[in-house]
């Protein structure tokens, strides 16, 4: 048994976060039934590049991984009475429409729970449906600038730098929309009532300012760029080796920090510990120590130690080369529907469950691909509401 088999989502999202979230439902066992229109262009799924031989995106094989798919046309009236028919077995229900929009097309909570009240049904958008930005445009460098975060990252010299990194699409929307919506099954579980959950990207970022937010909030202190243990205000952070690549020092403990002195041959250092009175003539010192060797000479240096030091890996390294990444699973081979059991590479799932382990059944569909499938599963003349437009 799947861990969460016993659930049936219908999924009305796009681009990232919502289709991250739902893939996240779909590798834990949930059937998800993705809605979308082959007149309105997703900027990640419809993105190339396209696996080999195929019309189908990499994103949409990965993030369309063990879902299925239909298309409708939300503004036809047949679209809406087939989602309400729809709801009365797909129990859950995930958008990503700026506040209001699902409402007007007659498949906002209030009207979905007439047909089915145990409806669990989340909204999840960058600002949330209340409050001034909240029908604002938004993407994810947008969210975190507005956090607090953004402000203590960087250098005071440059500032801010752009981050290759989905803070709030991912890490705050979907996680905390798969949070969420467990948590209302839960309660579910427990009640017999399903109820509305309302996801904002902003607001799962509050909590990332962490120490230096609760800080804040006691002392109306602020922490500027490297001004903190953890944004350069210590000798924690990034250094140059003689190769121009890059290794990561975390060694805050003593017993780390110990270590990390005598290894890079800085004995002195040890004394003013990781957060040093002088803090620049200590950085200085670990600098010129780093940029002595390559990457790949501190590698064999410190594999045998236990000190919180680790390369900057490439891509390359991390997904194709790094022996602990491979061991945890956290890159896979899926299938490509209809390839005739030709594989592709996909960035693996993080939940790891004795019982009910995570399965790649299939690599997403292309968009569309399973609604005749489902329009007969409800009984409808498929022919016939192509001819309509309700696929539109």
């Amino acid at each position: 048994m799947k861990a969460l088999s016993n659930l049936k989502v219908l999924d009305f999202t796009t681009l990232l976060p919502g289709p991250y979230a739902t893939m996240m439902l779909a590798d834990l066992g949930a059937e998800v039934l993705k809605i979308s229109s082959p007149s309105k262009p997703d900027l990640i799924l419809d993105h190339e590049p396209f696996a080999a031989g195929t019309d189908i995106a990499i994103n949409e094989l990965w993030l369309g991984r063990n879902k299925k798919n239909i298309f409708l046309n939300l503004k036809h009236p047949e679209a809406i009475k087939i989602i309400k028919e729809l709801v009365k077995e797909y129990d859950i229900v995930i958008e990503q429409f700026r506040p209001g929009v699902m409402n007007k097309l007659g498949l906002g909570y209030e009207e979905l729970k007439k047909e089915n009240p145990g409806l669990i049904y989340c909204s999840l958008t960058g600002y949330g449906q209340t409050g001034p930005r909240a029908k604002s445009a938004g993407h994810d460098n947008n969210f975190v600038a507005l956090s607090g975060n953004l402000a203590m990252l960087g250098y005071k010299a440059t500032g801010p730098a752009p981050m290759n990194l989905q803070l709030g699409d991912i890490c705050s929307g979907s996680s905390n929309a798969v949070i969420s919506i467990l948590a209302a099954v839960n309660q579910r579980t427990v009640t017999g009532e399903g109820q509305y959950i309302d996801v904002a990207m902003l607001d799962g970022l509050i909590p990332l300012t962490t120490m230096d937010g609760t800080k804040f909030l006691a002392t109306g202190e602020e922490t500027g760029r490297e001004d903190s243990r953890f944004n350069g205000g210590s000798v924690y952070g990034f250094y140059e080796t003689k190769d121009g690549e890059y290794y990561s020092v975390g060694s805050l403990e003593p017993k780390f920090w110990e270590i990390f002195c005598n290894t890079i041959g800085c004995p002195e250092l040890i004394p003013g510990t990781a957060e040093p009175a002088d803090l620049e003539e200590a950085k200085a010192k670990v600098k010129a120590a780093m940029k002595t060797k390559t990457k790949a000479e501190w590698v064999e240096i410190f594999a045998p130690l236990d000190c919180c030091v680790e390369p900057v890996l490439t891509l390359k390294e991390a997904l194709s080369e790094d022996e602990h990444i491979q061991a945890r699973g956290m890159v896979v081979e899926v299938e490509v529907p209809g390839s005739g059991g030709h594989k592709v590479r996909q960035l693996g799932s993080q939940f790891k469950l004795s019982a009910s382990p995570v399965t790649y059944e299939m690599g997403g569909y292309p968009l569309g691909y399973h609604t005749k499938e489902v329009m007969e599963g409800l009984g409808l003349d498929y022919n016939a509401l192509l001819e309509e437009g309700v696929f539109k």
